[in-house]
């Protein structure tokens, strides 16, 4: 077998060395000035870029500068940590009691990681990738200032009870999620535009009075009315988040903005989710979402990071490789897997987890800022927009190419819409899409974003939660809106059940520099269906 190589490689090294040389003349320091690191100090990044420094390097050294700050573990000297704020960006409850020394991390409300790569790192080490069970994060739980559990304190979100005062348990404080794959995120993202695009089209040309279907690459949203009144009446639209159904009168419409990154469609971009995280789980604050020159954790630190390092850290993840296709050239297993794909689609799998989606319009050509990035994200307008072909041999393989009629079809495996797929003993305690002070935080939630299956299958564990080792126990344990397929699935005979599993098994990520999607045991190209299945019906 191919060995794969899980470090940088020394061409990227010297590149990385090289961007540092190119761009160490005229970056500013962590601390605002433009010295370079003095003797004794301990920090990940030496050199920052400037604003606007970013739109004059080449594509791979954005990519590479991105990759290291994705890496980068934080220190203090850098501005890890946030003393005196909450992971929302708010300051502490209690800050008599700042978040320093052995406070500095706790694994629920944290910070609980140095670095990106400490929790998204498979399979092959790669940078973005997914996380073993024990990076699993607890969402929500940044609200309080340290997670103790101790029965005697009784002060709202500083260490044990929740807003209303009630006692908080690990899961009533957080939702328990694994931590996912990033791999042919840019591609993800322009797919989630290009539908808001489409959604927002059909909605412009409702009249009062009219109902009209919001329908996206097929992908059906349900229906949307204005009514003879003026308002809008969203109860009829399927599969988005609150955040994006939230209107009053007729100038001021749902904004049916497809959210694709976390598991219940919270975040509209890579650049929203990275502000986020790097604020949550290191205590870097970019200045973006937090000031230039101010110092809201009050750790002495300001600048932390840029508005150019989010944007390369956020085009490093766009940028990351596409999942394929590992078949290997056994008879027997690939009867299986032709039976198994056939089986996924009669089933019903594939009415959510769709096979392919097409990105038409140049829509592979990334660009940052995303323009429908909420207010504390860079937006349209403020800075020149930066563009990258995703299709680029630049960036790493494997890549999506637009075929002859100028369409990069994304095998993906989804539909970008929230499904109730849970059991209700089974459902998340609160609503991360709902007001912490409203009733329906506190009712929980059962809908996620359908499970990109692309890369699925060397992913660590599986579902929501990462409760799941085996893809099996991942289709056995779908309910709700899922429950006619995963009965249809236990009704098959055996050997109709294991067929589906191994063309599941198929869908993985490949070791860096793979070049071609389909491949072998041996990591060879492959064709696909094999000539041998070719006509047959």
């Amino acid at each position: 077998m191919r060995n794969v190589q899980m470090n940088m490689s020394a061409r990227a090294r010297a590149g990385l060395q090289i961007l540092v040389i190119a761009i160490s003349a005229s970056a500013w320091g962590q601390h605002t000035s433009e010295k370079n690191p003095s003797i004794g100090e301990e920090i990940a990044i030496a050199h920052h870029i400037r604003e606007g420094q970013e739109l004059l390097l080449p594509v791979r050294a954005i990519v590479d500068y991105g990759k290291a700050i994705f890496n980068a573990n934080w220190t203090k000297q850098d501005g890890g940590g946030r003393p005196f704020t909450k992971g929302t960006g708010r300051p502490l409850s209690d800050p008599v009691y700042p978040l320093t020394g052995p406070r500095a991390f706790n694994r629920i409300s944290a910070p609980d990681a140095n670095s990106c790569y400490g929790c998204h790192n498979s399979p092959f080490g790669i940078p973005g990738g997914a996380g073993d069970f024990a990076t699993n994060v607890f969402v929500l739980g940044q609200r309080f200032d340290f997670a103790t559990f101790d029965a005697t304190d009784k002060l709202p979100t500083r260490g044990s009870v929740d807003e209303e005062g009630q006692s908080a348990t690990p899961e009533s404080m957080s939702d328990l999620r694994a931590s996912p794959g990033l791999f042919g995120a840019g591609y993800l993202e322009m797919l989630a535009r290009q539908i808001t695009e489409e959604l927002q089209a059909i909605r412009a040309v409702i009249k009062p009075g009219q109902t009209k279907e919001v329908v996206a690459k097929g992908i059906s949203f349900g229906k949307l009315t204005l009514t003879k009144t003026g308002t809008w009446d969203t109860s009829q639209v399927e599969g988005l988040p609150r955040l994006s159904l939230i209107s009053t009168i007729s100038s001021n419409p749902p904004s049916l903005v497809i959210r694709p990154w976390h598991q219940a469609a919270n975040a509209v971009s890579l650049r929203e989710f990275s502000n986020n995280a790097f604020n949550q789980h290191h205590g870097m604050q970019s200045t973006e979402r937090f000031g230039v020159n101010t110092d809201p954790d009050g750790d002495g630190v300001v600048n932390e990071l840029t508005r150019a390092d989010m944007t390369t850290v956020s085009v490093f993840q766009a940028a990351l490789q596409v999942p394929g296709r590992v078949i290997p050239r056994d008879r027997e297993i690939e009867q299986a897997v032709l039976k198994g794909e056939k089986t996924f689609n009669e089933i019903g799998c594939a009415a959510c987890h769709i096979p392919r989606l097409p990105l038409d319009k140049k829509g592979w050509i990334y660009s940052e800022p995303n323009p429908y990035n909420p207010p504390g994200n860079l937006r349209m307008g403020e800075t020149k927009t930066l563009n990258v072909d995703l299709s680029s041999d630049a960036l790493p393989a494997p890549r999506l190419k637009p075929d002859r009629h100028g369409v990069v079809w994304v095998e993906a495996y989804t539909d970008f819409k929230l499904h109730d797929i849970s059991e209700p003993e089974d459902a998340e305690q609160l609503d991360m899409n709902q007001p912490v002070w409203s009733k329906k935080f506190k009712a929980g939630n059962r809908h996620f974003l359908t499970k990109r299956l692309w890369g699925a299958a060397n992913a660590p564990n599986h579902m929501h939660n990462g409760l799941y080792t085996t893809m099996r126990s991942a289709t056995l344990a779908h309910s709700g809106e899922a429950l006619n397929s995963r009965k249809a699935f236990e009704a098959l005979p055996k050997n109709d059940q294991d067929s589906l599993i191994e063309f599941l098994k198929t869908l993985q990520v490949l070791p860096p520099e793979t070049k071609d999607l389909i491949v072998d045991e041996n990591f060879k190209a492959r064709e696909w269906p094999p000539e041998w299945a070719k006509g047959k019906k």
